[in-house]
Formats: C-alpha cells, structure tokens, sequence
C-alpha cells in the first residue's frame, strides 16, 4: 500500500513533464512549419538579406542603312551603383570614387549618404575607369553591366536616326518613333553581398531580346547629300538648309539632310536648333516651286494645253488693287514659257483660269494642309486656308506660292507624285524590321491616292525638262541625262515689319532624274542666302551635283533606267482616285 504523502509528488513530477512534452511539441511544429511548409518563404528572405536585384534596360537593337550598314548599335559598359546602408566609410569611399570617376567627391558623399537602398553614382563609364572602380573593392560600391548607344557615323543622318538617352529610351528620330521595337524592354540583374559588403552581379536572367531596323537611307548617297548641301551652304552664305532624295516610285527616302546639323554620340552638347528635323518641322511659303501644283490642276483639268498663249503685260498684273511683278518683262508666250520661265503674271492668269474651290481641291488631294505620315516624330502639317476664307488677292498669291505653308517632306512627296505617273505615295524611312527571333518583315509602299493620270504626268514632265533646257533651272542640266525640275525663289515674311523681306528669301529646286523614267526625286532648300539668291543660282547647281553622282553611284543611264515600274510600286493599299 502506497503511502499517503507520495501521491503529491507524482503529481508534481508529471506536471511539469506535461508542461515540456507540450514545449517539445511546439518546437516541433514550428521546426515543421518552418522547414517544411514554410522553406521557400523562409529561404528567400534569407537570400534577401544577401542578393540584391536591379532593373535595367535590355540592349537596344541595331539600325542598319539599305546595305546592311550599321549606323547605330549598343556597346557593353558598366554602371557604378551604391547601395548606401552597406557603405562603411562614406568619405573615404566618396573621395576614392572622386578620384577615379573625375567627380566632386562632396556630390557622391551625398549620394552615399541618402536614405535610398540604391543610387547611381554613374552611369555608362569608359571601360577603364570601370575597371578602376572594381580594383577598388569598396564595400556597397559595385558595377553593373549596361548597354551603351553608339552611332558610328556620327553626324551622317542625323536627323533621321535620331538618339536614345541615358536610360536607352528613344528621343529622336527612328530611336523615337520605333522605340518600342528597339527596346527589349527591362530586365532584372541579379547579385550577391560578399562577405567584404561588395556587391558582385550575374548576368541578366531572361533577357528580352529587340528588333533591329533596316532604313530605306543609302549611307553614300546620304553622305553626297550632306557634302554638297554644306558645299552650296558655305557657297551662299546661308542659314540653314535642306536636302530630300525619294525614290518616287516607293516613297523611300533615300536621304535626307539638314544643315545646321550634330554629332549624335554628343547631342547633349547641341543647341536644340541643331537638332530639329528642319525638313518636317519647319514649314515656309514654297514660292515658284508651287507653280508645279497649278499646273499640274490646269492640265488635268483640261483648262489650259501646253501651248495656249499668254501674255506677259510686260512685266506685273494687278490682283485685289496688289501689284504681283515678272523678274522681268515677258510679251506673248506659250503655257510651256510660263512655266519654263517661271511668269508670275501667267501663273496668276491660270489660276483664274483654275479658280479657287478647284484650285484648292488639288492642293490638299496633292497633300498640302496634312502631314505625309512620314515614319519620324515632329512633323509639320503646314497650313492652307479653306476657300471661304481666301480675300480676293488669295487666288493671285497662292499660284505664285505664297498665303501657303508646305513643309520640304510635303514638296518632295507632291513631285515624287509627278514623277512616278500620279500616285501620291507616303514617304518612310525604314526599310524593314528584322525581329529578336530573325524573321524579317519588309515595309511595303502605301499609296495614298492617284493625284493625276499618267497622261497629265508625262505632259508635266515633258515641260518641266524645258524648265531645264532652256529656263530658270538650267544650273540643273546634266550632260547625257534628261533632268525635270523647278526653280523657287520665295521672299520670306518680316514679322517686325508686317511685309515681306527684299533681303530674306528661300531659295529652292525640286526635281526628278532622269525624267523620262524617274529613279530619283530631289529637293534642294537653301534658307536666307546671302549670296546667289536665286533658286536657279544656289539650289539647282546643288541638285545637279546630287543627282550626278547618285546616278552614277546606283549605275542609272538612260540606256538602262527603264524598269518595271508595276514591280517597282507593290503597294500596301489601293488608293482612291482622285
């Protein structure tokens, strides 16, 4: 028999062995809930504390001209990072980097300092200062892999290419306009804390992979382009200009330059004037040059024939109580005279012919009053005011260029029109796009409607090499090659004074080679020349340059330029007929 003071003592004893049992099973199940449901949650905090990520932006794809060169592409460089809670000395640290990165060691002390988790310190560094920062070892102090845009070229298209930023975004040009093609998008760089505080990463996982772009732009006529429209620039004396080569069968720009221009690898440093796509976004009143419109409405309509006679009242005509003069006094002449000698007082005469509503109608149907849809950002619609608000000098203006806006990318698509039998055709300057897998997507042509017959075309063509042969445009005539073109002069409105300048003008030719199967449609815009004013004096000489060597580059002679031009034209759209 059990005693009677004995049964305390076990009671006590099993107490607090309930009291562990119930511990042990608590440790238990927290080591199960910790270890084995819990694991990965508990691993990547872990791995938190030591692996650090960074977005960056993928290498942006490359831009290639017509013959698959390139003349944009992505460099490997290196980023120096921070990540400031890792940072054991930030004066020291920051008068180390000073020294290597050429910085103010009193600007990166800051940056260390900061509350942030991650700061840059610099980006996109010279191989060998990245390569100093490293050898340095400082804890909270890394690099990290970056593209870096690159263009080979240089100044060559620049106002077509376009540049991408500090952060690989597009901002101008092709960069812009196709960024979403040539940014693979963002990816994730992944890295570790050493035992040191320094942060090393791995390379990207999953990288997303960019399209590169092939440009409709010919890098060597691109190059002539650029040459002679600087030569015939410094010839002038000049403010500035522009110069377009389309295909007028395609709508392709061949090239396109402006003058003042800049280095794309160091846009940052260019006054923003120099950046501007002049060809897009600065519209002017086309003067001469615009009588190609007015004829081109006259013959289709059948209005006035070639040889229609004219006469010249010896010199001016008055329209609205407004004196508009000849360069200089003209008798009886042909249609064929008015526009090979560019008569204002005979275009004046047609355009009454034509009249304002229908006059108008070929103005916008040519394209003027809307952008081009040209493929690059900024573009100008320009302006031209509705019939019901012409005053009744406004049909004497307009057949003489003026009371309208045009921008250089809306005359060169309106002659291109001309030269190609009719078809007005939206101008672009990529090519095609080659996509991360290698698949390759051509852009096609897209006509935007028929403007004239081919008949009305031919007879336009025909008198617009008389403008050539024995005109204002003969500077433009090249020995052995039909040429077709016109000659503009356009006095520039003075904002201070409210009239039109006797001293400021645009000078310009516009035309297509060889003109009896046009493989070449050239525009040559020269801004306020100070010397040789006239658009036969300072552009036509130009264009006759460009289109010399062009043809000779591309192997077109008359014996050989004849083509397919149905081939040649695999339009995206049917267009409607005017």
């Amino acid at each position: 028999m059990t005693p009677y003071f004995e049964k305390p003592s076990r009671i006590r004893i099993a107490i607090p062995a309930l009291g562990l049992a119930a511990f042990l099973g608590f440790v238990g199940v927290r080591l199960y809930l910790i270890q084995i449901v819990r694991h990965h949650d508990f691993g990547t905090r872990a791995n938190a504390q030591y692996e650090r990520r960074i977005p960056v932006a993928s290498k942006r794809g490359t831009i290639y001209d017509r013959r698959g060169r390139a003349v944009a592409i992505s460099l490997d460089a290196a980023s120096v990072f921070a990540h400031p809670e890792l940072v054991q000395d930030p004066i020291a640290t920051a008068s180390r980097l000073a020294r290597v990165l050429k910085l103010p060691a009193r600007k990166i002390q800051k940056k260390l300092r900061s509350d942030r988790p991650f700061i840059w310190i610099q980006r996109k560094v010279d191989p060998s200062r990245a390569e100093a920062v490293g050898n340095l070892a400082l804890p909270g102090v890394g690099l990290v892999p970056e593209g870096k845009r690159y263009y080979p070229r240089r100044n060559l298209a620049a106002h077509v290419i376009g540049f991408a930023g500090l952060d690989d975004k597009g901002l101008e040009g092709v960069e812009l306009k196709y960024d979403h093609l040539l940014t693979g998008g963002v990816r994730s760089l992944s890295g570790r804390v050493d035992a040191l505080g320094r942060v090393v990463f791995r390379e990207a996982e999953n990288t997303p992979a960019a399209s590169d772009l092939f440009l409709t732009i010919d890098e060597a006529i691109q190059h002539v382009a650029e040459r002679e429209l600087d030569v015939a620039i410094r010839r002038s004396g000049a403010k500035s200009g522009t110069v377009i080569v389309v295909d007028p069968a395609t709508g392709e720009i061949l090239a396109l330059a402006n003058v003042p221009s800049y280095n794309l690898n160091t846009f940052g440093s260019s006054p923003p004037a120099f950046r501007r796509n002049r060809a897009l976004t600065d519209p002017y009143e086309p003067g001469s040059a615009f009588k190609l419109i007015l004829a081109a409405a006259a013959l289709e309509e059948g209005l006035v024939r070639p040889g229609d006679l004219f006469h010249g009242e010896d010199g001016f005509i008055e329209v609205a109580g407004v004196k508009i003069r000849d360069h200089k006094k003209y008798g009886r002449m042909t249609f064929r005279d008015v526009v090979a000698f560019s008569s204002n007082v005979g275009a004046v005469k047609v355009g009454m012919k034509v009249g304002k509503d229908l006059f108008y109608t070929y103005i916008t149907s040519f394209g003027f009053g809307l952008p081009t849809g040209v493929d690059l950002p900024g573009e100008s619609p320009g302006l031209i005011r509705r019939p019901q608000q012409w005053s009744r000098l406004s049909i004497g203006a307009l057949s003489i260029g003026y009371e309208i806006s045009a921008t250089p990318i809306q005359l060169i698509t309106a002659v291109a029109a001309v030269a190609n039998g009719g078809h007005l055709v939206r101008p672009h300057v990529v090519k095609a796009v080659r996509d991360p897998d290698g698949r390759i997507k051509e852009i096609r042509p897209f006509l935007v409607r028929r403007v004239i017959s081919p008949e009305t075309a031919r007879t336009l063509a025909s008198m617009l090499t008389e403008v050539v042969q024995r005109g204002t445009g003969q500077a433009a005539a090249i020995p052995g090659t039909q040429v077709a073109g016109k000659t503009g002069t356009a006095q520039k409105f003075d904002q201070n004074t409210g009239r039109y300048s006797r001293t400021k003008v645009v000078a310009s030719f516009i035309g297509f080679v060889p003109a009896e199967d046009p493989r070449l449609a050239i525009l040559v815009l020269i801004d306020e020349p100070q010397r040789f004013t006239w658009g036969g004096s300072v552009a036509a000489p130009a264009f006759r340059e460009i289109a010399r060597e062009i043809l000779n580059y591309l192997e077109i002679s008359p014996l050989h330029a004849r083509v397919d031009r149905v081939a040649r034209r695999p339009y995206e759209t049917p267009g409607t007929a005017h």
